[in-house]
């Protein structure tokens, strides 16, 4: 007869299979409606679909883990509460998303601002390629651009900084003192590593608002895949060592929860140093595949796709820490901290590759309507994985995983 330990392992591994089976169909649903090239909405230009999911995502984030749910109660443990609770939330974050895309970004800084960030604004200027469908993509490039920076410096000051410097300071004030201190930092990462791309996606480039890209010179592509890569690729390891490796070794640093400034800039410069040695390793896997690419390459061969895909294999990475987190209870739970961190990576990484090897065959191609093959233009699988992680997150973090009992450890 099983013991109660037994018992309690087999349950969690049941009922986490089940809810991820009915996450990923919601997923499949909502890619349908909303994404699918012969589905409801056709959102998938890539880039109009790519900018909304990458929102949502961003303001899941700044409601998780920016500001730590405020004003909304931070945990609910009843199934009943958890449900409204998620709903609340859920709503809450989708009106944000809209506002962000249509008010903050098209309607006002597109409007009074940076003309780039709102369709009409491009189109009003006229010029080669201002017609809708192109303003739109350029505008819906800068908004993904912008939120991708926001995304890593709300993980990684979750990881590192934690609560520093606003430690003894009541919720409201940290809350609203960490979006702006996370913001001011997004504008700085924009301003350097996506805007000069972007100012040199029109005819002629806005070389008067943006300097050529600065990496052009070594990267052989004045595309910002090449900065999108390296951050995403960090972002990997901020993400594996929160969930997987339990805030190590950046904890070390500094005692207690609250978190410290050491710890911060450590955590910062150590995953910046991996994510950099992460893209290296990857790019240089791909020479090995597909060989050296070159400078007007198409396809496989082009460094701006090397780049990029640095960043989606990255994603996937991502993808399974958050699977298994969130419904699998970080397995295993040894006693031995070293060893569950190095088990848990291992299995990310295995994840990751079987969720790489999904989206690329035929049966992706027949569920999702995608382009079918690698390294097309009208394609790329982190639109599919930030839809995936944002319905996760909502899940996880907003219902606590109604209606599976939420996870102990």
């Amino acid at each position: 007869m099983p013991n109660t330990g037994q018992i309690v392992n087999k349950y969690s591994f049941t009922s986490g299979i089940v809810s991820f089976l009915c996450i990923s169909a919601i997923v499949c649903v909502l890619w349908y409606v909303f994404m699918h090239a012969d589905g409801v909405m056709k959102l998938y230009t890539p880039m109009y679909g790519f900018s909304l999911v990458a929102v949502m995502m961003a303001s899941v984030i700044l409601m998780v883990k920016v500001l730590d749910f405020y004003p909304f109660s931070p945990s609910s443990s009843e199934g009943g509460q958890r449900l409204a609770r998620g709903l609340i939330l859920t709503l809450v974050t989708l009106a944000l998303t809209l506002v962000l895309v249509y008010g903050f970004f098209w309607g006002f800084i597109g409007k009074f601002g940076v003309a780039y960030f709102s369709p009409d604004s491009i189109v009003r200027s006229g010029g080669t390629g201002a017609e809708p469908f192109n303003a739109r993509e350029n505008a819906s490039t800068a908004i993904i651009y912008f939120s991708t920076a926001f995304l890593w410096w709300s993980l990684v000051w979750d990881t590192g900084f934690v609560k520093w410097p606003w430690t003894d300071s009541t919720p409201g004030v940290r809350a609203w003192s960490k979006t702006c201190a996370i913001l001011i930092l997004s504008i700085i990462t924009y301003v350097i590593c996506f805007h000069p791309h972007v100012c040199f996606l029109f005819y002629p480039p806005q070389n008067k608002a943006g300097v050529e890209p600065w990496w052009s010179g070594f990267a052989g592509t004045g595309s910002a895949f090449f900065g999108l890569g390296i951050i995403l690729c960090s972002l990997a390891w901020v993400v594996i060592s929160d969930l997987l490796w339990e805030g190590f070794p950046w904890r070390f640093l500094c005692k207690g929860e609250e978190g410290c400034f050491a710890r911060g800039l450590i955590t910062i410069t150590g995953c910046l140093a991996l994510g950099l040695f992460t893209f290296v390793v990857l790019l240089k896997t791909m020479n090995v595949y597909w060989m050296e690419p070159f400078e007007g390459g198409q396809y496989t061969d082009a460094p701006y796709f090397r780049y990029l895909h640095t960043g989606e294999i990255a994603g996937f990475c991502v993808l399974a820490a958050f699977i298994l987190k969130g419904y699998f209870n970080n397995w295993p739970n040894w006693t031995n901290s070293f060893v569950n961190a190095t088990v848990r990576s291992l299995l990310a990484f295995v994840i990751a590759g079987v969720i790489y090897v999904f989206y690329y065959s035929p049966l992706s191609t027949l569920i999702l309507g995608k382009v079918p093959g690698i390294a097309q233009p009208d394609d790329t699988p982190l639109v599919w994985t930030m839809l995936f992680l944002t319905v996760i997150l909502v899940h996880t973090e907003f219902f606590r995983l109604w209606p599976m009992e939420p996870n102990k450890s």
